[in-house]
C-alpha cells in the first residue's frame, strides 16, 4: 500500500521537461516566456537613438514656431478663427515634430516582442473572459505569492540602479549646471540637452542589463511552470495516438470485418487444402482473373474449421496436403496469386478435382 501510494506521487510529480505539443498548445494560447523590460530597454534606447539624431529638426521646428508666435500671432485679433489657426499650425508642427520618434517607438515595440516571441504570435485567449480573474481570493493569493515578491524586488533593484546612474552623470555635471546662471539660454538648452542623452543612454544599458537576466528567469520560470509529470506524459499520448484498450478493439473490428469479408469468398473456391485440421486454404483458378490459381481464404485452427464447413456446405472439394498448406499459408496472402514453384502441385490437386467433378456430374 505504501509503496502504491510512493509510486503515485512520483507518477505526479513535475519532473520531466515540456513536450512539443504541450508548448506548441501554449504558444497558441499567447504563454511564451517573455520579459516586459526587454520590451521597455529596446523601446528606450530607440526613442533616445531617434531624439539624438532628429534632435536638429526638432529643436530647429520648435524654435521656428516660437518665433512665428511671438512676431506674427501676437498681433492677431483674438478671434475664434485666429485662435483655430493657432492651434491647428501647432498640432501639425508638434506631429512633424514627434512623427519620427513614434515610427520609431512601433517599430521598436513590434521588433522586440517578435524577438522574444520568436516569430509572429497572435492569440485572443488573453482577450477571453475569465471568472478567475476577478476572484478576489485569486486576487490575493497572486499578491501575496512567491512571484510578486521577486516582482517587487526586481522593481526596487531597477529604481535603485537607475537612479544611481542618473544621480551619478548630473554629479558629474555639478559645475556646468551651476554655472548655468552666467550662460544664455541657447547654452542652457544645449547643457540640458546633452545631459539628458547621456542620462538617457546610461539608465538603457543599465535596465537592458538588467532586463538580460530578467529574461533568463522569466525563462527559466516560464519553463518550470511548463513541467509535466509522467502521468502527464501518458495521458498527453494517449490523446494524441488513442486509448489502447479502444484501439485494440478497433483492430479487432477491422480483423473480423475482414475475416467476414474472406469467409463471404469461400463458396467461390475449387479447392480446399487443408493440414488437416491446424490449416485450411482455399484456390480458385480463374484464367480471366489470374493467370495462376489464387488464394480466397486462408486460417489456422478456429478459421480452418471455419472454411472446411463453409466448404462442405456448398459441396466444394477438400484435399489434404499437410506441406503444401503450411506452405501456402506462409508464404501466400489472400488474394495473391500462388509462386511457380507450387504450379505442379497445384495443377495435380486441381485436375483430380475437376476430374472428380465431371465424374459426379457424369
Amino acid at each position: 500500500m505504501r509503496l502504491t501510494m510512493d509510486l503515485q506521487f512520483f507518477a505526479g510529480e513535475k519532473t520531466e521537461k515540456a513536450t512539443p505539443k504541450k508548448r506548441q498548445d501554449e504558444r497558441r494560447k499567447g504563454r511564451v516566456a517573455k520579459s516586459q523590460d526587454i520590451n521597455t530597454a529596446i523601446l528606450l534606447a530607440l526613442c533616445f537613438l531617434a531624439l539624438f539624431i532628429f534632435g536638429g529638426f526638432i529643436l530647429e521646428t520648435m524654435l521656428t514656431f516660437f518665433i512665428q508666435a511671438f512676431t506674427n500671432f501676437i498681433h492677431w485679433d483674438v478671434t475664434i478663427e485666429s485662435v483655430a489657426t493657432v492651434l491647428n499650425g501647432a498640432t501639425l508642427e508638434a506631429a512633424k515634430m514627434l512623427a519620427p520618434i513614434m515610427l520609431i517607438a512601433i517599430i521598436a515595440g513590434f521588433a522586440s516582442n517578435l524577438i522574444q516571441t520568436r516569430g509572429v504570435l497572435f492569440s485572443t485567449e488573453p482577450l477571453k473572459f475569465d471568472l478567475k480573474r476577478i476572484d478576489p481570493i485569486q486576487g490575493a493569493k497572486r499578491i501575496f505569492s512567491i512571484r510578486a515578491l521577486v516582482e517587487l524586488l526586481k522593481s526596487l533593484l531597477k529604481i535603485t540602479f537607475i537612479g544611481a546612474i542618473t544621480f551619478s552623470v548630473i554629479w558629474m555635471y555639478k559645475d556646468e549646471v551651476l554655472m548655468l546662471m552666467f550662460t544664455n539660454a541657447e547654452s542652457a538648452l544645449a547643457l540640458f540637452g546633452r545631459v539628458a542623452i547621456i542620462m538617457g543612454f546610461s539608465a538603457t544599458v543599465a535596465l537592458l542589463f538588467l532586463a538580460v537576466l530578467d529574461y533568463f528567469y522569466q525563462r527559466f520560470d516560464f519553463e518550470k511552470n511548463m513541467r509535466m509529470s509522467k502521468q502527464d506524459i501518458k495521458d498527453e499520448y494517449k490523446n494524441m495516438e488513442g486509448d489502447p484498450l479502444i484501439k485494440s478493439k478497433i483492430k479487432e473490428k477491422q480483423r473480423m470485418m475482414a475475416t467476414r469479408r474472406m469467409m463471404s469468398e469461400v463458396p467461390e473456391a475449387d479447392v480446399v487444402i487443408t493440414n488437416p485440421t491446424h490449416f485450411a486454404i482455399a484456390l480458385k483458378y480463374d484464367e480471366d482473373k489470374a493467370s495462376a490459381p489464387y488464394v480466397l481464404a486462408k486460417g489456422v485452427d478456429h478459421t480452418a474449421r471455419k472454411i472446411r464447413e463453409i466448404a462442405e456446405q456448398h459441396d466444394i472439394a477438400t484435399v489434404e496436403d499437410k506441406p503444401l498448406a503450411r506452405s501456402l499459408y506462409s508464404i501466400v496472402e489472400v488474394g495473391e496469386t500462388i509462386p511457380e514453384e507450387f504450379y505442379q502441385a497445384v495443377a495435380e490437386i486441381l485436375a483430380y478435382v475437376y476430374q472428380m467433378d465431371n465424374k459426379a456430374r457424369s
